[in-house]
């Protein structure tokens, strides 16, 4: 199992651990999960896209969302778009710096 290098970040207990989410139209969307940020009092998801044409990691695409529900073990059960590009471009850099060691990125 990979692990990140700062305490707000919790990587995937598993590698390869993808969800299907579905949004209000209906349309699918499957994800690979890549872990969890801390930020202030939130928790925000990241994953790869996966579809048949491109597995995980290869569009070099990451997706932020943020966690809007917990189950009843404190795992995350519902995931929103963050939309505000403020607090998206802040969580993705405690991303990269948590990953620094697990992925390159473009600068």
């Amino acid at each position: 199992m990979r692990e990140g290098s700062a305490p707000n970040f919790c990587p995937p207990t598993e590698e390869g651990i993808t969800l299907v989410l579905e949004d209000e139209k209906g349309e699918r969307t499957e994800l690979e999960f890549l872990g969890l940020v801390l930020h202030g009092d939130r928790r925000y998801g990241f994953f790869f896209p996966v579809t048949d044409e491109a597995p995980a990691g290869s569009s070099g695409e990451v997706v932020l969302l943020e966690v809007t529900e917990l189950d009843e073990e404190g795992q995350p059960s519902a995931f929103e778009l963050v939309e505000d590009e403020g607090v998206a471009a802040e969580v993705y850099d405690d991303f990269r710096v948590a990953t620094k060691d697990l992925y390159d990125f473009a600068d």
